[in-house]
C-alpha cells in the first residue's frame, strides 16, 4: 500500500508528484544543489551511510553515490524513484531506493553518517516530524543538511511554492533538531537562471551533528 500523505491540503500528494515526474526530462537538474554539494564537502570524511529523505529524482543521492556514500533514498512518489533509479543507472552507482513518506519514521534509525533533507516543503507540524525523524536518524558524530525554500522567498526571491505555509524558516527547522547541536543556521542565497536573466532564490540552510 502507498503511504499516505500526512500534510494538510496545501501540500502535494504522491500523485500529485507522480504526475509532475511523469515525463521523460527531469523536473530538476542532475546536478546536486549546491549548498548539499558544499557543506558535504566541508566535512572532509570518510564516505560512509547516507540517507537523502524526500528525495524526489535521486540528484543528490546520485551525486553522493559517486563520491563513495552508500545511500539510501526515501521518497513517497514511485515515479520519481524509478527516476532516481535511471539516473543511477545511467551514472554508474547503486542506491538503495524505498518508497516512503517523510513524515514517517526514517528505516534503520540512528544508523546513518549523514542525512540530507533538501526541499521538502511541508506545513510546519509535518516538517517538524520529518525533521525529527531526520534527526532521530543519525549515528553518533553523524550530520544532517537540511536545505528548503525560506519564507522570505515568497516577496524578496525567485521560485519556490507560493503557499507561506510550506516554506521554511530558520527558527522552525533548528527547533524541531532536538538532540541535535546545531554548527550552522542561517539565509543563504542562490543564484536562479532564467529566461529574463539570473534571478536570486533565498534559502534556509542549516547543518547539525550529533554527538
Amino acid at each position: 500500500m502507498r503511504p499516505r500523505h500526512r500534510a494538510r491540503e496545501a501540500a502535494l500528494t504522491p500523485d500529485d508528484w507522480d504526475a509532475r515526474y511523469a515525463g521523460a526530462e527531469l523536473v530538476w537538474s542532475a546536478s546536486p544543489n549546491p549548498f548539499v554539494a558544499s557543506e558535504v564537502e566541508r566535512l572532509a570524511r570518510t564516505p560512509g551511510r547516507a540517507l537523502d529523505l524526500a528525495a524526489g529524482e535521486g540528484r543528490n543521492a546520485v551525486w553522493l553515490a559517486e563520491g563513495g556514500w552508500e545511500v539510501t533514498a526515501t521518497d513517497f512518489s514511485p515515479v520519481g524513484l524509478a527516476k532516481a533509479r535511471e539516473l543511477a543507472s545511467a551514472r554508474g552507482v547503486d542506491l538503495t531506493l524505498i518508497e516512503a513518506d517523510a513524515t514517517e519514521p526514517v528505516p534503520a534509525p540512528t544508523a546513518y553518517d549523514l542525512v540530507v533533507v533538501a526541499y521538502l516543503q511541508l506545513p510546519a507540524e509535518s516538517l517538524a516530524r520529518a525533521l525529527g525523524h531526520a534527526a532521530a536518524a543519525l549515528a553518533p558524530g553523524g550530520t544532517l543538511i537540511a536545505v528548503g525554500h525560506d519564507a522570505d522567498n515568497l516577496t524578496h526571491g525567485h521560485g519556490g511554492p507560493p503557499d507561506p505555509a510550506l516554506l521554511w524558516t530558520v527558527e522552525h527547522v533548528t527547533g524541531a533538531l532536538g538532540g541535535l547541536t546545531v554548527e550552522r543556521a542561517e539565509q543563504v542565497v542562490r543564484e536562479v537562471a532564467t529566461d529574463d536573466g539570473p534571478r536570486e532564490a533565498i534559502d534556509t540552510l542549516v547543518t547539525a551533528h550529533r554527538r
